[in-house]
C-alpha cells in the first residue's frame, strides 16, 4: 500500500490475567487496511476476532504494539480526541443490534448525532430519514424494535452506523442472528454501501461464505494470522 492506510497495526498483543491464569488473546498482529477497502477477519469462536475488533474500534487498548489510525498513533490521542474518534469516525454494527427498545427506528438512528461535536473534519452527518430510506425502511420510521423483524432491526443498526458518515464501519457478525435469507439481504446491503459510498468496511465473522463477500480475507486462529 502506497498511501497512508486508514488502519495500521504493528505487533499488537492483548493479554488478560496474570501468572498461570494469563490468556494471550492476540499475539503479534500486523494488519493494514486502506481507505475504502472491504476486509473480512475470519476465524472460529475464541480466535481473538472480537478482541481485535474492540482494539481497532478503540473500545479496548492493546497490551503491546502500535495502532495508527489515519496515520496518527492512537495511544497518543487525548481523551477528547479518542472520544471524537469513536463517536464520529467509526460506525459499529453488532450481531445483537443494540437498539433502544423504547425508541422507534428514526429515534434510534438519530441518537448518535446527539453526541457529535462541532469538530467533524468536514464530514457532514446524514439525515436519519434519508438513511433509513436508503436501507429500505422508509415505511417503518416510527416502528419500535419489537415491531420489526430481525433483518429490519439490523438495517436500523446499519443506518445508525451510517448516519454519522463514518470513515470506518466495523461489522461484528452482522448476520449471526439472522436466517439465511435475511442474512443475504444484509450482506447485499453492505456490498452496496461499499460500492456506492466507498466506505471502509471491516467485517468480523466465523462464516467463510460471509467473509468471501469482502475484497480481502484474513484468517485469525488462536490469536495469530493463519499461515
Amino acid at each position: 500500500m502506497t498511501a497512508t492506510p486508514l488502519v495500521a497495526l504493528r505487533g499488537i498483543e492483548r493479554s488478560f490475567g496474570v501468572g498461570t491464569g494469563r490468556v494471550d488473546a492476540l499475539r503479534g498482529i500486523d494488519l493494514e487496511v486502506a481507505e475504502g477497502e472491504y476486509v473480512a477477519i475470519l476465524g472460529p469462536s475464541g480466535s481473538g476476532k472480537s478482541t481485535l475488533m474492540q482494539i481497532i474500534g478503540c473500545l479496548d487498548v492493546p497490551t503491546a504494539g502500535s495502532y495508527r489510525y489515519g496515520g496518527k498513533e492512537v495511544h497518543d490521542l487525548s481523551d477528547r480526541e479518542l472520544t471524537r474518534l469513536r463517536n464520529e469516525e467509526i460506525g459499529f454494527v453488532f450481531q445483537s443490534f443494540h437498539l433502544l427498545k423504547d425508541r422507534n427506528a428514526i429515534e434510534n438512528v438519530r441518537l448518535p448525532l446527539d453526541y457529535r461535536s462541532s469538530d467533524t473534519d468536514g464530514r457532514t452527518p446524514l439525515d436519519p430519514r434519508t438513511v433509513l430510506e436508503r436501507v429500505g425502511l422508509g415505511a417503518r420510521l416510527t416502528h419500535r424494535p419489537g415491531q420489526l423483524s430481525g433483518g429490519e432491526q439490523q438495517r436500523v443498526a446499519i443506518a445508525r452506523a451510517l448516519v454519522r458518515s463514518p470513515r470506518l464501519m466495523i461489522c461484528d457478525e452482522p448476520t449471526g442472528n439472522l436466517d439465511t435469507e435475511r442474512g443475504l439481504e444484509i450482506l447485499e446491503l453492505l456490498d452496496s454501501i461499499h460500492r456506492d459510498g466507498g466506505a471502509t468496511i471491516l467485517l468480523v465473522t466465523h462464516d467463510k461464505a460471509v467473509a468471501d463477500r469482502a475484497q480481502r480475507v484474513v484468517t485469525l486462529v488462536d490469536g495469530q494470522w493463519a499461515q
